[in-house]
């Protein structure tokens, strides 16, 4: 199945983009129902573990996936547009409005439109740089996001341009292919690297000083841990399943992210809770995500993406996709906005 540019789909990252989307919505039930965000401090069991394990370690995921879907999309239609950066500037314009809607209307926590915002200042006018710069740029202000504790912008900024570098110098295709031989050792790394991170995590309160730092940190190198590990286990017999699994999720991200915040806060009118526990929380994205899972799946069988994915694809182009899948027996066309 192609993308929005009609080159065929990189079935690794709709899977770590689906995967991405379960933790997000994870962190995110508490925050949307209005009660305080997960953290270890003062805190046991399961609200320990989430905080451990799910905080912070997979909206790196989510703004690294979007550097490489922006640098991919740049990468395919530059020889084919006059002027690809117009329709880049479109894009980021289009999630812009979407993220402010969802912002006004649904929830404060949004974070599209913090995404279309650093995509505008910093992703877009990278596309000048060389790749080499840009792969510099990238680590640097993942590292002043630690030293200042700014999580929110050069955090962003830097997964971002990291996320386009890696395309840039070719790794997104290599791993797309399977050729990554460096990595089980990465992946071994990264475990053993996460193991006493945690550790100290789980050991500081929130009002150490430490604190930031170690959430931080610590979700960064799970985050990527959580990547690779993934990228390992699609090279083994279970390929299949986490393809059923995350990829429809992934693949209708957008849609599924504003629909959960619908879902949630649904959810706690509905059944009028007024304490959010750890086991509500659990329950509720599971119900959630299976939802959206299944929905994701079947719709998947008559369109090419889902509905805001739909939308957000006209606008970029400025011109009006197929909206349904074509039949079986239907001729085949070239494909759209080739």
């Amino acid at each position: 199945m192609p993308t929005s540019s009609g080159q065929p789909r990189i079935v690794a990252l709709d899977v770590i983009r689906g995967f991405a989307l379960c933790g997000i919505l994870l962190a995110n039930v508490q925050p949307i129902s209005g009660g305080r965000t997960m953290t270890v401090s003062g805190e046991s069991g399961g609200a320990a573990w989430l905080g451990l394990f799910v905080e912070q370690r997979f909206m790196p995921i989510f703004a690294l996936l979007f550097g490489i879907g922006f640098a991919l999309l740049l990468r395919s239609v530059a020889d084919r547009v006059p002027r690809p950066r117009v329709l880049l500037l479109r894009r980021l314009l289009t999630l812009l409005l979407i993220g402010a809607a969802h912002f006004l209307l649904l929830w404060w926590g949004d974070i599209l439109s913090t995404y279309a915002v650093v995509g505008l200042l910093v992703l877009l006018p990278s596309t000048w740089l060389p790749a080499r710069a840009v792969a510099i740029l990238g680590p640097s202000l993942i590292l002043v996001s630690l030293i200042t504790g700014d999580g929110r912008f050069s955090l962003t900024a830097g997964l971002f341009l990291s996320g386009s570098a890696l395309v840039r110098l070719g790794v997104v295709d290599r791993l797309a292919t399977g050729r990554g031989r460096i990595l089980p050792a990465v992946t071994l790394a990264l475990a053993v690297l996460a193991v006493p991170l945690l550790i100290w995590q789980s050991s500081l309160n929130a009002g150490d000083r430490q604190f930031s730092f170690a959430l931080a940190f610590g979700g960064l190198v799970v985050a990527a841990f959580y990547i690779c590990l993934l990228l390992l286990l699609l090279r083994t017999p279970a390929r299949p399943v986490l393809k059923a699994i995350f990829s429809p999720l992934g693949r209708m991200a957008l849609t599924n992210y504003i629909s959960a915040t619908i879902l949630v806060l649904t959810i706690i009118r509905v059944l009028d809770l007024h304490t959010i526990t750890t086991r509500d929380v659990v329950l509720i994205a599971a119900a959630i995500l299976t939802a959206q899972s299944l929905a994701s799946t079947l719709w998947l069988r008559h369109h090419s993406q889902g509905p805001l994915e739909y939308l957000w694809r006209w606008a970029t182009w400025t011109k009006r996709p197929p909206f349904h899948l074509p039949s079986k027996d239907a001729p085949r066309k070239s494909p759209a906005f080739k």
